[in-house]
């Protein structure tokens, strides 16, 4: 059976889905782009995920092509044709087609694209034995606070990872601080239990899993340091792990070839994707 997708107010056979060649979202990655998880074929965060959506939209000066509830509603429609019980939405939002101009057109028509992907995300082996990282330079754009859907350089990184024989690369800047993962937010646990990661700024995608996350952890307690953190620390480290909307909470096992602490997952960071888990199935209400 065919995937359903949406394109534009239309349901559509992923075959038949079309859009103009002239898209500046083909021609310029003049677009911006969520991930919303689907448990139980129920939708995560996805408030989160939409104001997101909205201060993308913004920075850009970028129409919304519809209501969050059209939106929201397709979401929904799209999760039941496909019968996803276990996965994630797409849903990419351009500026729309228009004769190719760096400038931007003034009354071009945005065009929203939405998909499903059926996914195992609680049964992750990867969570229980963590992945491995290596260092490369953050060479993206500044304003990685906008979710954009120009990804050409984490692809390379995560190439480049994966040529080295790791899962994934931490990003680092000019002066030697990681910023984040190719797609996801980075953090370590030092060995006092203070969990640190990067301070929101341009310079970081502002996490809607690790805005839930923090404050599971706030909630559990735990001290929270919003600081840089250097490759030297998280070798030193007690634990690492990373967040994202599609792997929740993912142990760090190892960085630039060298084990982190014991090489396995640690306390801190299974606590916190279980407890995460839980508010995301309903078993437990958050805060």
């Amino acid at each position: 059976m065919s995937r359903i997708v949406y394109v534009n107010g239309a349901f559509v056979p992923e075959e038949d889905a079309k859009i103009s060649v002239f898209d500046r979202g083909f021609l310029f990655a003049d677009g911006v782009y969520e991930v919303s998880s689907v448990l139980d074929g129920k939708l995560v965060d996805n408030a989160g995920h939409m104001v997101r959506l909205h201060r993308s939209l913004n920075e850009l000066d970028m129409a919304a092509p519809c209501s969050d509830e059209e939106i929201e509603a397709a979401q929904m429609k799209l999760i039941q044709d496909n019968n996803v019980v276990e996965g994630l939405v797409y849903l990419q939002v351009t500026r729309g087609a228009a004769d190719r101009d760096f400038a931007y057109p003034k009354n071009a028509k945005p065009t929203l694209v939405m998909f499903t992907q059926s996914k195992p995300l609680l049964n992750d082996p990867t969570a229980d034995n963590g992945i491995s990282v290596v260092t490369l330079p953050d060479l993206r754009w500044g304003r990685r606070d906008i979710k954009t859907v120009g990804l050409l350089y984490p692809c390379m990184a995560k190439m480049e990872a994966k040529a080295k024989g790791a899962n994934d690369a931490w990003l680092m800047d000019d002066n030697g601080f990681i910023t984040e993962g190719t797609s996801n937010n980075a953090y370590i646990v030092t060995k006092d239990a203070t969990i640190v990661t990067r301070q929101l700024s341009n310079d970081i995608l502002h996490g809607i899993t690790r805005k839930a996350v923090l404050a599971i952890a706030k909630n559990a307690n735990l001290k929270i340091e919003e600081r840089p953190f250097t490759p030297a620390e998280v070798q030193n480290a007690q634990e690492a792990f990373f967040t994202s909307a599609s792997a929740f909470v993912m142990p760090v096992v190892k960085i630039d070839g060298q084990d982190i602490a014991n090489g396995k997952p640690g306390r801190i960071t299974q606590q916190l994707r279980e407890m995460y888990i839980k508010i995301a199935q309903g078993q437990i209400e958050a805060g």
